[in-house]
């Protein structure tokens, strides 16, 4: 038996050398794709659902970041108390994350919508209630109830972004996020200028209403899709 040797890329074959910038480079597989996901990421439908996210979903994390001061300082609940307290909100997270999911598929169009409502109204009411230690830890549940927002936007982010899925599944993602520093900061700022307390709520209420103006300019884009 001969010796098996390995065959160089220049044995028995002709290459062509293609520049990085010829045409060819403009041809790769899964290039268009990628242009194409961008695009349907870009698309005015999209951008308008991740910024009701952000915005809209932002007064959750504005009265959160400031929770254990509202709970101690103005229920009037021991620190112990406040680790139980979390649990309860965690407890409304879940269930809205339930209740979100089985409301966008039973009201895709309508759920996002009365979903930040009656967030707006749980947080007003927060900011009075929770002077009382009762009023508080119900307060802090509905409130957490408003995770519901995520899945009902997740589900139109699908039908809109088209070839953009991932990405904008990824995008909700990051709207989350920036709710997060926008309601912590904006919650802070609030309290900064004197407005004690409750109101973090206050700016939920603000964020709550401007999250509903970027869903009223999005629905000919559903429809569109839909």
């Amino acid at each position: 038996m001969g010796t098996l040797r390995p065959r160089t890329g220049w044995s028995g074959h002709r290459h062509r050398r293609v520049h990085p910038d010829g045409p060819a480079a403009h041809h790769r597989p899964g290039r268009g794709r990628v242009d194409l996901a961008l695009r349907a990421l870009l698309r005015p439908g999209v951008l308008l659902l991740l910024g009701a996210a952000a915005v809209g979903l932002g007064g959750m994390f504005a009265v959160y970041s400031y929770i254990t001061p509202t709970l101690t300082h103005r229920a009037g609940l021991p620190s112990g108390a406040v680790p139980a307290v979390l649990a309860v909100w965690g407890l409304g997270m879940a269930v809205g994350n339930l209740a979100g999911g089985y409301l966008a598929d039973r009201f895709p169009d309508s759920a996002p919508f009365a979903i930040l409502t009656v967030f707006a109204a749980f947080l007003a009411v927060f900011a009075v209630v929770s002077t009382s230690p009762v009023g508080a830890v119900v307060g802090v549940f509905t409130i957490g109830t408003s995770f519901a927002i995520v899945p009902c936007l997740q589900s139109r982010l699908m039908d809109v972004a088209a070839d953009a899925q991932t990405l904008a599944a990824a995008g909700n993602h990051a709207a989350g996020n920036l709710a997060n520093a926008l309601g912590a900061w904006l919650g802070g700022v609030a309290i900064d200028l004197g407005g004690g307390w409750a109101s973090p709520a206050g700016v939920g209420v603000a964020m709550a209403a401007a999250g509903l103006l970027f869903l009223v300019a999005a629905p000919t884009q559903w429809r569109d899709t839909a």
